[in-house]
């Protein structure tokens, strides 16, 4: 009976141990289970987070290259601007030109018919 009561402890605690080690595999296999769970949600949540980094910084690229353009066209303008400025003063100054030639040509032909008025006058008197 000695022995069949050791064997009897012997089997209870054998059993014992038995579940205790199927308890531990079990939590282990659901840790191992939530583990893998929150690194893939995390490596998800990176990718996200990878992906929302990439699109920021192409809209970055896409508005420094919008402004870029517009300041390029804002200085065509200008320069466009600063040459019909340019090429009207040039077209003001030579028409200011123009008509200082042509009133001085007047005033020469004024002056040379005044001159042989003169002369012809001083010829009729040296001849009366």
């Amino acid at each position: 009976m000695k022995k069949f009561v050791l064997a009897l402890l012997a089997l209870i605690l054998t059993t014992g141990t038995l579940v205790s080690c199927k308890e531990a595999a079990e939590k282990a296999e659901e840790a191992k289970e939530a583990t893998e769970g929150a690194m893939k949600e995390a490596g998800e949540d990176l990718k996200e987070a990878g992906e929302s980094v990439k699109e920021a910084g192409e809209n970055a690229m896409n508005e420094a290259k919008e402004a870029g353009e517009g300041m390029l066209k804002e200085g065509e303008k200008a320069v466009d601007s600063i040459k019909a400025a340019g090429e009207k003063a040039m077209d003001s100054a030579k028409e200011m030109g123009n008509d200082a030639m042509d009133k001085a040509k007047a005033a020469g032909e004024d002056l040379k018919e005044a001159a042989d008025k003169t002369a012809k006058d001083v010829k009729d008197a040296v001849k009366n």
